[in-house]
């Protein structure tokens, strides 16, 4: 190989390294600004082929030199160029070592916020499968076939509606089962009961447990309620229990309703589809029990193909809040005959906040009332009860009690008295939250 030719060549890697280099600055500006890690790796594995690239052309030019008889600038000016191309691969070193450490340090900052977005995705996509309850297992084992007998004969319907209609987590069948169950089983506490009650007395003195003194008929007559009240009791609870929730879920969801209202004709102005209204407002949990309704409405539309109309006649039938129900029932006219939704929402929150603040002030006027009837009855009733009983066992006239006793009466009856107004209390929080 001629001298000429060895100068050409080393021409030709010199500037190979040179758009090596510029390639590699192109490069590390990329990696620096890639989101993705699976761009990151891809300009890693394009830059190590660079480095490798670059490498045997050092090589190449290094041998060319030796071979060559050149004059020293030339070498030095050679020997520059490798010197650049040795701080480019190590200023890439740095770089991609600095990148890793930053992107370990930003994960472990990140490493809670990960884990809680891992979390939430997991809730999402997580599948909730009820297992009925084994004691609901055994009540339809041995009443289910009587419940479906009595359902045939069109009986309790009311209870099946509501069940539908307060969220409760039983089927007809299945409920019925448990109420007849319910019943057996209160039927035989009440009969232990009554069996101990007729031969044993429970006083308030010492000894509490005594036998009994009076005859076998008297004391018969004197407890044979029980075996008729408490069954009675348990299989009116369970007929009636439906009824309540639904009626408390009702109110929750009449507390929620103005405001959403509120909420749909400010989204309404903005001349979107009228289901995209019921996906926002389910969207911003805002409303829990309002969002649990909306939710079906949103199932029945994009999981069982009913259009909108149909779907907000079906939820109105199923509602537990008859406000709701003509809130939808009105959307659904309106829609039908192509009305404006803004007008619709507007007017309709407005008759309905105005009938929550109603709701509110005659809420407050009756907790005033029963704060009158709780001092009444816990303070001033006790002490005329009290003094009563006393006069009594002063005069002997009527029944006599000792003093242990009127003051176990006393103050069991205040005991009770406030266990009924918290109980009370509690409902009537629940029923307006």
């Amino acid at each position: 190989m001629t001298t000429e030719e060895d100068i050409t060549k080393i021409r030709e890697n010199v500037s190979k390294e040179k758009n090596v280099a510029g390639e590699f600055n192109n490069l590390l500006n990329s990696l620096e600004n890639a989101e993705s890690k699976q761009e990151k790796e891809m300009i890693e594995n394009q830059i190590k082929k660079l480095r490798i690239s670059i490498k045997n052309t050092n090589d190449e030019l290094l041998k060319n030199l030796e071979q060559t008889n050149m004059s020293t600038p030339l070498i030095k000016s050679a020997n520059i160029k490798i010197e650049e191309s040795k701080k480019i691969l190590e200023k890439e070193n740095k770089i991609e070592k600095s990148s890793i450490n930053s992107r370990e340090k930003l994960s472990e900052m990140d490493r809670d916020i990960l884990k809680r977005m891992k979390k939430d995705r997991e809730r999402k996509t997580e599948k909730t499968e009820k297992k009925t309850s084994d004691y609901v297992r055994i009540a339809n084992k041995f009443f289910s076939k009587f419940s479906m007998s009595v359902i045939k004969q069109k009986q309790f319907k009311t209870i099946g509606r509501d069940l539908i209609k307060a969220h409760l987590d039983y089927n007809f069948v299945s409920y019925l089962s448990l109420m007849f169950f319910n019943t057996v089983i209160a039927f035989a506490i009440s009969f232990f009961i009554f069996i101990f009650l007729l031969f044993f007395n429970i006083g308030s003195t010492v000894p509490i447990i005594s036998k009994v003194i009076e005859g076998f008929g008297i004391r018969l007559l004197e407890i044979f309620w029980i075996l008729i009240i408490i069954p009675l009791g348990t299989f009116l609870f369970m007929s009636v229990y439906p009824s309540m929730e639904k009626k408390s879920l009702g109110n929750k969801i009449d507390a929620e309703l103005p405001f959403a209202a509120i909420h749909m004709a400010a989204i309404s102005g903005s001349m979107i589809d009228p289901t995209k209204i019921f996906s926002i407002i389910s969207s911003t949990k805002e409303y829990p029990h309002l969002e649990k309704e909306f939710n079906k409405l949103l199932n029945e539309i994009n999981v069982y193909g009913y259009d909108l109309v149909t779907a907000l006649k079906d939820l109105a039938l199923n509602s537990p809040s008859s406000k709701l129900a003509d809130l939808l029932n009105g959307l659904a006219t309106t829609i039908t005959s192509g009305g404006n939704l803004y007008d619709f929402f507007d007017k309709r929150s407005q008759s309905l906040l105005f009938e929550y603040r109603l709701d509110k002030e005659k809420e407050t006027k009756a907790a005033e009332s029963f704060m009158d009837i709780y001092i009444s009855i816990v303070i001033a009733g006790p002490m005329i009860f009290m003094l009563l009983l006393i006069m009594m066992k002063v005069s002997g006239l009527g029944i006599s009690l000792s003093t242990s006793t009127i003051t176990f009466l006393v103050v069991g009856g205040v005991s009770l008295i406030n266990i009924f107004f918290l109980m009370f209390l509690q409902l009537k929080q629940k029923a307006t939250a």
